[in-house]
Order: C-alpha cells, then sequence, then structure tokens
C-alpha cells in the first residue's frame, strides 16, 4: 500500500462502498443503463465512497471548448480531476482516452478520469507536443476485492482525503519508478552488476567472473529487446537521470553544515 496513510474512517468507507456499489454496478450493467442513469451511480460513488460533498464539490458546470465535461472535482476552489463518463454497456477505447486528456489539456488540468462507472482509469497528463498521458492505474470495481491493498491504494488517490495528502502523485511515481524498463536499465547498473558478482562468489569462492561478463548475458539472454531500445526505453532512462539529481540535490543539502549563529555580544 501507499506510504501516505489513511486514516480508518476512509478505508472503511472504501472497504463499505466497493462492497455496497458492486452490487448496484453488476444490477446496471445488466439493465445495461445509458450514460445519464451511469453519472448518477458515479456521482454517488464520488460522494459515498470517495468523500466528496455532492452539491458543491462535484460538478457538471465545467465548460469546454462550448460542451461541458460529465463531472468535475473541485475543492476550495480549485478543479482537481475531471472525468469523462461513459455508460456502463460500453468499453472504454482510445478515443475515449483521447476525449477525456483533450478536456484536461484545455484547461491545464493534469490529473483525468475515465470510466464507465464499473471500469475507473486514472491519467495524468504530460502537456507536451504532441500531448501525451500516463495510465496511473486502472480499477474495474464490479470484480475488485475490498480487501487487496494494492486496489486500496488505488482507490484511496481519488478519495478527497487521498487528494490532500498527495496520493496519486505518489502512486504516479510509483509507477513510473517500478516497472519494467526502469528495472531492466537499473540490472544493467554497475552498483548491481558487482552484487551480483559478490553472491556468486559466495556460492563458489574460487568463480572468477567480471562485471562486463554479466552485463552481456543480461542484455544477451534475459532482457528483451524491446527493453533495451525504442521510446519506453528512452522514457524510463530520462526518468532515472531526473530521479538520480533530485538524490543528488538531496544528499549535498542535508550534507550541507547548517550556518552557525553567533553568540550575543557581550554588554
Amino acid at each position: 500500500m501507499s506510504k501516505t496513510k489513511m486514516t480508518k474512517k476512509t478505508e472503511d468507507a472504501l472497504r463499505s462502498g466497493l462492497a455496497k456499489f458492486q452490487k448496484v454496478l453488476v444490477a446496471a450493467k445488466a439493465r445495461d443503463l445509458n450514460e445519464s442513469d451511469t453519472v448518477a451511480i458515479i456521482t454517488d460513488i464520488l460522494a459515498e465512497v470517495f468523500g466528496y460533498e455532492k452539491y458543491s464539490e462535484i460538478t457538471s458546470e465545467l465548460a469546454i471548448r462550448g460542451t461541458y465535461c460529465d463531472l468535475a472535482v473541485k475543492i476550495a476552489g480549485k478543479f482537481e480531476f475531471l472525468i469523462e463518463c461513459k455508460a456502463i454497456g460500453i468499453d472504454l477505447k482510445e478515443a475515449h482516452i483521447r476525449q477525456a486528456t483533450s478536456y484536461g489539456a484545455n484547461k491545464g488540468i493534469e490529473w483525468v478520469v475515465l470510466t464507465n462507472g464499473a471500469i475507473w482509469r486514472l491519467y495524468r497528463l504530460r502537456f507536451e507536443q504532441p500531448l501525451a498521458w500516463d495510465t496511473v492505474f486502472t480499477v474495474d470495481l464490479t470484480t475488485a476485492n475490498p480487501r487487496d491493498e494494492k486496489t486500496l491504494a488505488c482507490l484511496f488517490a481519488l478519495t478527497k482525503e487521498g487528494i490532500a495528502k498527495d496520493a496519486r502523485a505518489e502512486l504516479y511515481d510509483k509507477q513510473r519508478l517500478v516497472n519494467r524498463n526502469t528495472l531492466g536499465l537499473l540490472l544493467q547498473e554497475e552498483p548491481v552488476l558487482k552484487a551480483l558478482q559478490k553472491s556468486l562468489r559466495r556460492l563458489v569462492p574460487d568463480i572468477r567472473v567480471e562485471p562486463q561478463e554479466l552485463l552481456i548475458i543480461i542484455r544477451d539472454d534475459i532482457l528483451r529487446r524491446d527493453l533495451l531500445e525504442g521510446e519506453e526505453h528512452d522514457e524510463a532512462k530520462a526518468t532515472i537521470a531526473k530521479l538520480e539529481r533530485r538524490a543528488q540535490r538531496a544528499e549535498a543539502k542535508a550534507s550541507k553544515p547548517e550556518p552557525q549563529t553567533p553568540p550575543p555580544a557581550q554588554a
């Protein structure tokens, strides 16, 4: 689960709300509810499960290019995320993602949710040319386990308490770091290769193996080709470099001595 601890009140609301709305959503899908009725259920989920004030923090009055987005969550005058809603019987497709993210980009809102009531997807926009986005998580409320900590961590990021504690940014940072592309790059770094070398020598003290030999085996026999090149590889490499610079700045700041306050002058 996220290192950001949720209160018992929020955890209980997530567990009980998930159990309640699973039945509601399954019945709604069986009846093939239209988009308007699905939006009504989504609004109830936002209020009862995620903790937002139904009549002051959930709105459908955000105008975007002559139309209105389905829903938006606004806290203390700030739009926290937009919600693009589809009827519960509609499969979420690439065109729906583009529609949702274009709304967010138009208003400069970096967090966007796409949902049909059952499936909830959180996206984080990257304001690049062309517009890009990352999928932070996908949760199917109709099959989610209320006891599963990973599911609760994802849903917590959408709660009012989670917004206040910036849980979604923490979840996003973890998703960017803990994935096959960054781990594939880290496996090729010298400290990891030396750790492997040390482990092999512990098993067989007389063994003679160099880090470069291990690197060749990792690249040729363990890692897939798409982890060694391509857009995702380049993005992971840039992410690691950015985080390394951040870590170096933090270390430098921590090691910098605090300025000494001179003692008061004697009268």
